[in-house]
């Protein structure tokens, strides 16, 4: 029989690779939503403020039910949350949504930094030949 401390790695994998596959399936969707014009524009009206589905629909040359359905997208990826207000529903930015894309690009731009350190000491090291007067490289 298997011991306690196995179970309990077996238990701990499962649930990292529940929760890495949940924050992944939450990355294609917010990336996917965010392929769209008007949904990048959307969010850059929201990072002003919270607001209301007729006030978002005002510099856009589409409909209200269509800005609505801009806007489901984005909730739906994590990235807009709704608010009950009486008979209004203002959105704004979720921070969770931001928050997980930002720590994936944090990722990403931690490794192109360590790959830029790695040839900065390369390059530091190495000796390049001299050329001469008029020699093509």
């Amino acid at each position: 029989m298997p011991s306690p401390s196995r179970f309990l790695l077996i238990i701990s994998k499962l649930l990292y690779n529940i929760l890495l596959m949940s924050e992944t399936l939450n990355l294609d969707a917010a990336f996917s939503a965010l392929a769209d014009p008007t949904r990048r524009a959307i969010l850059a009206r929201l990072a002003k403020g919270e607001t209301t589905v007729m006030e978002l629909a005002k510099p856009f040359e589409i409909t209200q039910p269509a800005i609505s359905q801009h806007l489901k997208v984005l909730e739906d990826a994590g990235l807009v949350e709704r608010r009950v207000d009486g008979a209004k529903r203002p959105r704004r930015l979720a921070e969770a949504g931001i928050e997980v894309m930002d720590q994936w690009l944090a990722m990403l731009r931690k490794a192109l930094e360590k790959n830029y350190d790695r040839l900065d000491e390369v390059l530091a090291g190495a000796e390049l030949p001299k050329r001469k007067r008029g020699e093509k490289r």
